[in-house]
């Protein structure tokens, strides 16, 4: 039965650390490489381009929103543009601490549980003949259990590391995208370093834990 429980909470751990690694990995519906891919093309109705793009998926309401600071005026395209850049990281520091939480969940469970085996093992009345092969029998239990916990947390670990280099890389190229996508946008010769500098970096942007 304990290993069982023990089982449980370390699959339900495992999901929710799951679900936080796809908000990393996938905040916003269109790729953001497919995006940097298409810009490259040389155009002048890019945003008009990926505009009908976002428009076509119902859940591009992210990329609808920073196409439409692009077409703002100037005076105020940057903190438009800054406001939909907050606001995906957001969406991408969603459950940021989940996995964090789930692993120490699965290393006290799985400790706990390991304990009450022990305990649930030893207490069972046995003769002095057979009281070693009983000890060995409760302790492998306690392993069992433990192990289970200790492999729920191992895996909680390897998906916030990994949730951590998904989020720096999307910041990373959401900025790409967007400087493209404002160099595109602007007349020829035209003078976008004070645009370029006001935006904020990812990485003063992005604080996950």
């Amino acid at each position: 039965m304990l290993p069982v429980l023990a089982l449980l909470i370390a699959a339900a751990c495992a999901a929710a650390s799951a679900a936080r690694l796809r908000f990393a990995l996938a905040p916003t519906v269109l790729d953001m490489s497919t995006l940097l891919r298409a810009i490259t093309n040389e155009t002048d109705d890019i945003v008009v381009l990926l505009r009908a793009a976002a428009a076509s998926d119902e859940g591009a309401d992210w990329e609808l929103g920073l196409l439409d600071a692009f077409g703002a005026s100037h005076l105020v395209r940057v903190a438009l543009i800054n406001e939909q850049l907050r606001e995906l990281d957001h969406r991408v520091g969603r459950w940021a601490r989940v996995p964090r939480v789930c692993a120490s969940i699965c290393t006290s469970a799985g400790l706990l549980l390991a304990t009450m085996a022990l305990r649930i093992g030893l207490s069972v009345p046995a003769d002095a003949a057979d009281g070693r092969s009983r000890i060995n029998a409760a302790v492998l239990d306690a392993m069992d259990v433990a192990a289970i916990g200790l492999a729920g947390a191992a895996f909680c670990i390897a998906i916030q590391m990994r949730s951590r280099k998904a989020a720096s890389s999307r910041a990373q190229a959401v900025d790409r995208f967007v400087e493209r996508l404002e160099r595109s946008t602007q007349p020829a010769g035209a003078a976008i370093t004070s645009a370029g500098a006001a935006l904020a970096p990812a990485t003063d942007r992005l604080s996950l834990a």
